[in-house]
């Protein structure tokens, strides 16, 4: 029996992304198509997912709308790519420092004060409408034409943003980032003497029961561990190496405060705290980030230099 041109190539995804084609093996007989897709292509699950939903995938010719739908050896899948939509956000032209870009990710040092995403009351300044002006070739993120962001930093605190071009790129890098192979540490200036050279906080964290704003130690809360090293004793104060193992909202800052060594210039969690000098922002960087590119398989790791009021803050504390 003569193959097509798709049959000759089982797995095509296409320059231009307009289609996913799969012609089914025997592996690949009785699974889920959505499972069976997202093995085969380059897109995640969920947006797998959402494209059947929506009646983008046809087997042999017939459309299917069931995510669930199981395949059969010699089925010929093909999912359509709608070209990514705009989605209504500004192009800013605002400075951004990105330290590192390539055709899939972009390594941004993002300032303390901004804010990442557009929002109820920041709807510009953001990391993404500066993104959105300074990066374009943007391949476009579940079907919107706006950058990945794998992980978040709030708007007080600074440093090292990974941002995907792509789906590809954004479901490989969502997965270190999930299981962990993704390394991040941060500089931190917390109040008071440790005990300890060094040490680990496994505490869970949930929404605050009365101020929703805020994050608490609370049980049954998404478990969390972060582990911190003194690097120098500062007076009233310790600098800190801070190593992520969770990325929970607020993560170090709500860790920190339980312990009783809040960070300095936090005025969510320690409003209070005096400590004789000026402390002109929260004292929390990004400092490095370590990941496998998605594309290469190579081990990258990027740093961030402080910034100057984070130095020039230590500086008055030694």
């Amino acid at each position: 029996m003569e193959q097509t041109p798709a049959e000759q190539k089982p797995m095509e995804q296409k320059a231009a992304e307009t289609c996913v084609e799969w012609l089914c093996t025997a592996e690949d007989a009785s699974s889920r198509v959505d499972a069976c897709l997202c093995r085969h292509s380059e897109l995640s699950r969920s947006r797998i997912a959402s494209l059947i939903i929506e009646g983008a995938l046809t087997i042999d010719g017939a459309i299917e709308t069931k995510a669930a739908a199981k395949v059969q050896e010699g089925q010929f899948l093909r999912l359509a790519l709608p070209q990514a939509r705009p989605v209504g956000i500004d192009a800013q032209d605002i400075p951004l420092d990105i330290l590192y870009q390539d055709a899939d990710i972009v390594v941004v040092n993002k300032p303390c004060g901004m804010v990442v995403h557009p929002a109820a009351g920041n709807e510009s300044g953001t990391l993404v409408n500066a993104l959105l002006y300074h990066v374009r070739d943007l391949s476009g993120i579940g079907g919107e034409m706006r950058p990945g962001i794998v992980h978040r930093l709030d708007k007080d605190t600074s440093g090292l943003i990974l941002v995907a071009k792509n789906d590809r790129a954004h479901a490989a890098m969502s997965e270190q980032f999930k299981s962990r192979t993704m390394e991040k540490h941060y500089r931190a200036v917390a109040y008071g003497a440790f005990g300890q050279d060094q040490g680990r906080i496994d505490a869970p964290i949930a929404r605050h029961p009365v101020d929703r704003k805020k994050m608490a130690v609370l049980e049954g809360g998404k478990p969390s561990s972060t582990e911190w090293l003194v690097i120098q004793r500062l007076q009233g104060a310790t600098y800190l190496d801070v190593h992520l193992l969770t990325g929970r909202t607020h993560q170090i800052r709500v860790h920190m405060h339980s312990i009783g060594h809040p960070l300095l210039g936090d005025r969510i969690y320690a409003p209070n705290i005096k400590t004789g000098v000026r402390i002109p922002r929260l004292m929390l960087h990004a400092y490095s980030l370590a990941f496998t590119h998605p594309t290469t398989g190579k081990r990258m790791e990027l740093t961030a230099p402080l910034p100057d009021a984070f130095l020039q803050t230590l500086q008055k504390l030694t």
